[in-house]
Formats: C-alpha cells, structure tokens, sequence
C-alpha cells in the first residue's frame, strides 16, 4: 500500500475504510452491533487487503450495515382502504379479512403492537398465497414469499456459522437485506412440507423466529448479534395440519375450506375470464363465457376445492378462440354456451350427481374428507355362506379397519333388535369393501356408514340412494362428531344427495355452512346409531318376536337391560 500511496496510484481510488466507517454510522445499529461492526473494521485494517481472511471479513461487514436496522415502511390504518383492498382481491374468505381488519384496528391504538403469526391452512388452489399478497397489499407492506417445501436445513433458517468457508446469512435476514425494510410481510409457504435429516430440524429452528416472545432477539449464526423480528407479519400456509404441535401452537390457525359451486362461478366472472381474456390479447368483444358454461365446467371439467384447474380450463378456451378467430379471420363475437363446451374441452370428465338412482341392498355412500375438500365414499358389504370371517379390502388403514370391527359388535349386539338371529356371525362370511381399491382411506368417520351398511346386508332391506352419512360410532352405538364437516357437506351437496346424517356434537359447526348449501340439504344431526337406521334405510328391521313367555325367560339380564336402555336413549 505504502509504495502504491508513493505511485500516485491510491490517490483517485476510495479510501474503502472510510466508507465502510460512514456506511457503519449510517446503518442506525444497535449498540452491540454497532461495537461488533466497528471491531471487524478494526481486525480488516490491520490486515493485508488481498488476504481470504480480509474477503471473509469484509463480506461479514457488508452483510451487517445492509441489514434494515431502522428503515421500515409506513403502515396503512385506513380500514376502509385496507377491507376495499381485500374485498377487490379476493371473493368470500372472510375469516382472514375480518382478522387482518382487527388487526389493523388494534393497531391504530397501540403504536407498538407485535405483528400477529397466522397460518391459513386449506387445499391446493383456494388463495393462501394470493392472501397473503393481498394483506400486504392492504396494510402497505412490503411483500417476502419464503417457499419452505422440502426444506431440512437448519442453516436455511438460521445462517452458517462464518467459521465455514462461504457463509451466509440464513433466509430470514437474506430476504430482509434485500427489500430493505424490518416490517414486512413475511410468507412461509408450505410449512407443512418441511422435512428433517442429518442437518438439521428447520421446523425447530422457525420455533424461535415465531414466537413474538423470543424473536425481538432472534440470533442468526452469521450475524452473532440480535435482530428484532417482533415488527415483522408472519403469515404461513399449509395444506394439511401436519406440522409439529410446538410449531403450531405459536401460530393462529385459520383455516380456508373449498369454494361453493356459486363462489366458484362468482371468482370465475370477477376475476378468471377478465384475467385470462387479458392474458390471451382477447378483446371483451371477442369472446363471451356464458354463466351456465361455466357452471357446467364447474360440474363436469373440474373436481376440486379451489379453482386452478377451473382457470385451466378457461385459458384453454381462450387458446382455441384465438386460434379460430386468427385462421378463420371470424370477425364476430364468440359466445361459449353449455352446448358448445365439447367442442373446446372435449367430452366431460367427471359425472354430476352422482348418486345411484335406486336403493341399494348393502351398499352406503359415506362422506370423507380429503386434502384437496370433501368425497363421496362408497361402502358396499356382501354376505357369503361361511363360518363368521370379516373380510375387508379397498386399502383400508389400521382406524378404518377398527372401525368395521366396532360396528359388527354392535350389529351383534343389536342381532334381536335387528331380527338377526342370535348366531348369525357364526353362518355368514361378511366381505366389507370400499371402492377406489388403489386409494388409502383412514380415519374413524366411517363408522355409522359401515354400520349401516352391515345391518342392510343382514336384513335385506336397502339403503335409501340419496342419503349419505358421516360419524364414528361406539360399541354402544352413539355417534360421535367428526372433523372437516363443511368440506363433505360441499361433496354430498355436488354429488346430488338430499339428506346427510351428521353426528348431533356437529350441529354447532352448521353456522359456518353457507347458507345455499344448508338450504339444498336435509341435514339430521343424530346422537344414536337407531336413528341413522330410521333415516337411511328404506324401513325399520322388525325385532325378533318371542313365541312365548319360556323363550323370554332364556334371555339374558343383560339383553333385557340393553333393549330397555336403548328404548329410553332413543327416546331423548
């Protein structure tokens, strides 16, 4: 350096120790960032510029002063600017906009207030990541997607060690260096796909940036030094609830069910055909989707709880129009109608309403709920002669299986009420199967419909074909509630059925139901499993009839007591 100073050739050049010294007060730091910053530009003058060790430290320094230390942007507490943003973005979910609003209020009132951690947890295509632009957007911060799919290293949360050869920061300070602000909102999207290994558990490591009482000192590896977080707005999304419980119980959970056939048809005037038709060059006059069109896109080209494969569809036909109008020079308006969509989507995909036109013996249409919103089930049961065996197939999991075992102990223990004979397990192999064989099915939902299904089997009497049913069952025969209720009512509803037994602990969960789906279903909440045989079969089996006063006597106490007990529970 000396002999260069002697050259002349430093003279022009910046002096690089001096501008990181202005850059250092400049950055607004903290005190102990500030003496960790100014103890390296210490350690880096001393040392020979051309060193590894100079590269390792000057970087360091870098990294420090770009880190947003003060600068933050201003947050919008316009409420109605802030719900007209939310309403003109998004159809419905009104859950999160009412909670981003409260929000906001609360804000207004409270200068500090530490940004709230949401998780919207829903199925692929219904808007989590649109949502959470959409409350940048209307609160005015700056917008960061961090994608955590696949995710296993820890470093990718927390930064490397600078004991390693090119270190770095972890994402979190990375992606605020970047958009230069401490206050945005930050997006960890699929959260529940992270996985772990050898490197490390990242889900661990988020367990300390998320709680807004640890992260106002949140330490990355490679800074050293604290970093505030507690300004930052954490919004995560997830399909499914498999994150770890300590991982979840930091966040709000909001949970965004599928969309209505209507609220489809709704999203897809509003805001598909308009941003397609512009995708495609397409002018207004061009091309015109009819609703009924749509409506049968819904129905017939499409099965799903969002909408992208319905914005598929549309930008399918707006190729094939743009391909019509420029080869055959068609100057008129192009209208889709019903008619016309097997001309530009091909023949329909999926059946609507799906529901047998007659009653079936032994064959129940159960509800399930799935990661992409709610399915029809199908349950059949067939007797063979035999020596009692319980066969079930249609890749059934361990609960599922359980739950068939349950509900033959309590068609034996009903046989009299029934009209069974005492023994006949003992003379039938019951074959249960549940079709879809290549898809696994699980859970204990099952349970009424399997019920159901083996006292249709027994008795000969059939199953009414535009019922289904969801609910566990006890040894006792009580119904017990289950979860994901709004998603099978939308299936039993898109499938056509007209009465779905509930289990009566679910009657609360019908305010969240909208209100053309409760009006197009009959829905029966029921506490015991009698009643879903009054409901679903096409008539009452009769009970065995004793001949005479001896025959009574042989049965047991124990018999007596049940059918008295039942006769009461019914009865409430």
């Amino acid at each position: 350096k000396a002999i260069q100073k002697e050259l002349g050739e430093l003279e022009e050049a910046p002096n690089e120790i001096e501008d990181l010294t202005n850059r250092i007060e400049k950055a607004g730091m903290p005190k102990e960032a500030k003496t960790k910053a100014l103890s390296e530009l210490n350690k880096l003058k001393l040392m020979s510029p051309m060193s590894a060790e100079a590269t390792v430290v000057r970087n360091y320094i870098d990294t420090l002063v770009n880190v947003p230390w003060k600068k933050r942007t201003k947050i919008r507490n316009d409420l109605k600017i802030a719900e007209d943003v939310l309403e003109g973005d998004h159809y419905g979910l009104e859950k999160v906009k009412e909670r981003i609003i409260e929000y906001l209020a609360v804000q207004q009132r409270v200068r500090k207030l530490k940004g709230p951690i949401l998780c919207l947890v829903g199925p692929p295509g219904v808007g989590k990541t649109s949502v959470g632009q959409s409350i940048a957007h209307a609160t005015n911060r700056k917008f960061v997607r961090m994608a955590l799919g696949g995710v296993r290293d820890e470093a990718e949360i927390r930064g490397h060690r600078r004991t390693y050869i090119g270190a770095l920061p972890g994402k979190i300070i990375q992606n605020l260096s970047r958009i230069e602000t401490r206050n945005p909102l930050f997006l960890l999207d699929e959260i529940d796909k992270m996985a772990m290994d050898f490197r490390g558990d990242p889900a661990s490591a988020l367990l300390e940036v998320l709680d807004p009482e640890q992260n106002h000192t949140f330490v990355d590896h490679y800074l050293e030094v604290d970093f505030d977080l507690s300004e930052v707005m954490f919004v995560a999304t997830a399909n499914t609830m498999n994150i770890p419980p300590p991982l979840l119980d930091r966040m709000e959970v909001i949970r965004l069910s599928g969309y209505t056939e209507d609220e489809k048809i709704n999203i897809a005037l509003r805001y598909l055909i308009p941003k397609q038709t512009e995708n495609h060059g397409l002018k207004e006059s061009e091309l015109v989707i009819r609703e009924s069109a749509i409506r049968d896109i819904v129905r017939f080209y499409t099965r799903e709880a969002g909408v992208r494969n319905l914005e598929r569809e549309i930008s399918k036909i707006c190729r094939k129009v743009v391909k019509e109008i420029l080869l055959k020079r068609r100057e008129n308006q192009i209208v889709i109608t019903p008619a016309s969509l097997n001309r530009y989507l091909g023949v329909q995909r999926f059946r609507y309403g799906e529901v047998d036109d007659h009653d079936q013996t032994g064959q129940v249409t159960g509800l399930a709920w799935t990661e992409v919103g709610g399915e029809l089930l199908h349950i059949e049961a067939a007797l063979a002669p035999g020596k009692g065996k319980l066969i079930h197939t249609g890749q059934l999991g361990a609960i599922m299986q359980e739950s068939i075992q349950a509900a033959m102990t309590v068609v034996r223990s009903r046989a009299a009420l029934l009209g069974l004979e005492e023994d006949f397990y003992q003379k039938y192999d019951v074959h249960i199967h549940v079709p879809e064989g290549a898809t696994p099915k699980d859970g204990p939902s099952a349970g009424i419909g399997m019920c159901t299904c083996l006292v249709s089997a027994l008795t000969q009497i059939p199953v009414r074909a535009d019922v289904a049913m969801t609910g566990e069952i006890t040894l006792r025969g009580e119904v017990l509630p289950i979860g994901g209720l709004k998603e099978k009512l939308l299936a039993a509803h898109r499938g056509g059925i007209k009465t779905v037994i509930i289990p009566l602990e679910n009657e609360r969960d019908l305010v969240e139901i909208p209100k053309n789906i409760k009006q197009n279903l009959e829905i029966k909440p029921v506490r015991w499993i009698d009643q879903v045989l009054e409901i679903a079969l096409t008539e009452v089996p009769e009970a065995a009839v004793q001949e005479d006063e001896d025959e009574k006597e042989k049965v047991s106490t124990t018999g007596n007591k049940v059918t008295k007990k039942r006769t009461v529970l019914t009865q409430h």
